[in-house]
């Protein structure tokens, strides 16, 4: 097992994606200068598959569970990672991302960034079959093993423009009481 920080990133769906872009551009001047090299800021649309492919990579979606899930239920292609009949969960795709892609001296990347995932999801027509819970809003939520504490500043920045919703950094010391 070992140490990890679990965090959440938040945007209100009113936030264009070019703004959320020029945030994580001065993000990623600050990595920077911290020494991750290289780093990308990339605004993508996962509207292929090959792009959703690619979003795998980055994310490993949204994951809800519902009852109207369970058995066979027909969705329209392109909607999920995966689909457990037996209990009813499935990992959403995202729609969009707007995302900074940072590297350490060791090569291990992190993603840290804004997803924006689809309202429902539809049936093989188009209809819409059940509530993902996210509405429009821009939303990540990942974890690092690692404890360099570079990436807590980056974190910072994202608390300091109101977009850290939750942080749980298991590599800080329990303060005395």
């Amino acid at each position: 097992m070992g140490l990890s920080c679990y965090f959440q990133i938040h945007a209100p769906a009113d936030k264009e994606p070019h703004e959320l872009e020029r945030f994580l551009k001065t993000i990623e001047q600050e990595a920077r200068r911290l020494g991750f090299e290289p780093t990308l800021v990339l605004d993508a649309r996962f509207d292929t598959e090959e792009r959703r492919q690619f979003a795998r990579r980055l994310t490993t979606g949204h994951r809800i569970q519902h009852d109207r899930l369970r058995g066979t239920v027909p969705l329209r292609k392109g909607q999920v990672f995966s689909h457990s009949p037996s209990d009813g969960t499935c990992c959403v795709i995202p729609e969009r991302g707007v995302i900074l892609v940072v590297t350490n001296e060791g090569g291990a990347e992190a993603v840290v960034g804004f997803f924006r995932y689809p309202a429902t999801l539809k049936g093989p027509r188009g209809r819409d079959l059940l509530e993902t819970g996210l509405g429009r809003d821009w939303f990540f939520r990942d974890s690092t093993k690692s404890p360099d504490p570079r990436f807590r500043k980056l974190l910072r920045m994202f608390a300091e423009e109101g977009y850290l919703r939750d942080l749980k950094d298991e590599f800080q010391p329990l303060e005395k009481a």
